[in-house]
């Protein structure tokens, strides 16, 4: 085989697996249970009450009550809860909450606070959770078209 051809192959072969990397699917977050409630998230770890139906689904730019709940131990929760948002296609990026203080205890998590949200625009979004500066999880959510 030819040099150049080899050079060509392999610049063919990294720019498919860049592209891919750039690309990269995000699927939305897995819906479990805790307490009575159904809540999207990370199991254990991570979510706020949210069924997947029309009621709890975000649309644009159309705010909504979601009750957070948080899993770990006394010293990562303690604090105020901030959550950034970034679309997976524009990179934008938004706060969507910040500075709500965590109460105990509630719904089978060691910590909770009521909240509103609202998302700019319809797509996947990245939600960053942190307590404190400090990144305690990610959950992704679909915002549907009205």
């Amino acid at each position: 085989m030819k040099k150049t051809s080899v050079h060509s192959l392999l610049l063919v072969l990294a720019l498919v697996f860049m592209t891919g990397c750039a690309t990269e699917k995000w699927e939305e977050s897995g819906i479990f249970e805790s307490g009575n409630f159904k809540m999207i998230g990370v199991e254990d770890k991570l979510g706020f009450i949210y069924d997947g139906s029309e009621v709890t689904r975000f649309y644009p730019a159309k705010e909504n009550k979601y009750m957070w709940h948080l899993w770990g131990n006394s010293e990562q929760l303690k604090g105020d809860l901030k959550v950034t948002a970034t679309h997976n296609k524009s990179n934008e990026e938004v706060t969507v909450i910040e500075g709500l203080p965590l109460a105990g205890a509630h719904n089978g998590a060691d910590a909770h606070t009521p909240s509103t949200m609202s998302l700019p625009k319809s797509g996947m979004w990245k939600l960053d959770a942190y307590v404190n500066d400090q990144l305690h999880g990610s959950i992704f959510v679909r915002v549907y078209e009205e």
